[in-house]
């Protein structure tokens, strides 16, 4: 059993930040894969940005140089920074995370958080 609890959402101005993170908890032996998706309101669930277990990270084009994920492997915590923030940026953000459950069980287990609402708008 994993939980995935995420925290920072909320009303921001365009050109604001914002912080989101993310705490990973339960049966893990190590998490190969974070990432944050998001969806807006009539769209489809897209991948924002992810980070491996080497550190290595992928953005989507839409918030190149403006997000920066990062994970913190000894704490089982990821984070996923957000500066100039756009009107266009307002969705629901979710925490995923690709799991190793423990030493004998490769996994992987999908994990998901329940969802942290961002709103940008004047």
């Amino acid at each position: 059993q994993v939980q995935l609890v995420e925290s920072g959402g909320g009303l921001v101005q365009p050109g604001g930040s914002l912080r989101l993170s993310c705490a990973v908890s339960g049966s893990i032996f190590s998490i190969y894969t974070m990432a944050w998706y998001r969806q807006a309101p009539g769209k489809q669930r897209e991948l924002v940005a992810d980070i491996n277990s080497a550190g290595i990270t992928n953005y989507a084009d839409s918030v190149k140089g403006r997000f920066t994920i990062s994970r913190d492997n000894s704490k089982n915590l990821g984070n996923l920074l957000m500066n100039n923030l756009k009107p266009e940026d307002t969705a629901v953000y979710y925490c995923y995370a690709k799991i190793r459950p423990s030493y004998f069980d490769y996994g992987p287990l999908d994990s998901w958080g329940q969802g942290t609402q961002v709103t940008v708008s004047s």
